[in-house]
C-alpha cells in the first residue's frame, strides 16, 4: 500500500469516528416507554474497532514518514514540520498586510486623526507570495513522495 492511499485510509478512520460519536451521543440516552434511535453500546463497540484500525495506520504512517528521505527537504517529518510553519507564516504575513492596509471601510472626516500604517504592506504581500509559492513547491514534492512510497509495516 503506497502511503498516499494510507493517509486517504486516515481520513476516512478520522471521519467514521466522529460519525459515530455523534450517533452514540444520539443514542445515549432516552425516553422511558420508548426505544432508543440505534444501540449506543454497538456504537462504542464499533468505533472502538475503528479507533484501533486508526491507531494502527497513524503508527505506520509515523513510521514511514520518519524514515522516508526527501533529499535536500530532509525525511518526510522534516517536510511536514516546514510546510506547517510555512503555512503560519503566510497567515501571519497576509493578516498583517491586510491589518496595515487598513481594510475596514470606515469613512474618515478631516477632524479625525489619520490611521497610518506600521508596516510596509508592498513589501509584506511580496514575502507572503514568496512563502505562498514555497508551501506550493514544497507540498508537491511531498505529494509527490506520497503516491511513490510504500507504507512501513
Amino acid at each position: 500500500m503506497k502511503l498516499a492511499e494510507a493517509l486517504a485510509l486516515r481520513a476516512d478512520a478520522r471521519r467514521r469516528v466522529e460519525q459515530l460519536r455523534t450517533r452514540v451521543v444520539g443514542s445515549a440516552r432516552y425516553q422511558e416507554g420508548e426505544q432508543p434511535p440505534e444501540d449506543a453500546a454497538a456504537l462504542l463497540g464499533e468505533a472502538d474497532e475503528v479507533l484501533d484500525e486508526l491507531a494502527g495506520l497513524i503508527r505506520r504512517i509515523n513510521r514511514t514518514n520518519a524514515a522516508t528521505d526527501l533529499g535536500d527537504d530532509g525525511t518526510m517529518t522534516d517536510a511536514l514540520a516546514v510546510r506547517d510553519v510555512l503555512r503560519q507564516r503566510h497567515a501571519l504575513l497576509t493578516a498583517a498586510a491586510d491589518a496595515a492596509a487598513g481594510h475596514g471601510g470606515f469613512r474618515q472626516l478631516r477632524s479625525e486623526l489619520r490611521q497610518l500604517s506600521a508596516l510596509p504592506v508592498g513589501e509584506l504581500r511580496s514575502r507572503a507570495d514568496r512563502v505562498a509559492r514555497d508551501v506550493r513547491e514544497l507540498d508537491a514534492r511531498i505529494q509527490q513522495a506520497n503516491w511513490t512510497v510504500d507504507l512501513l509495516d
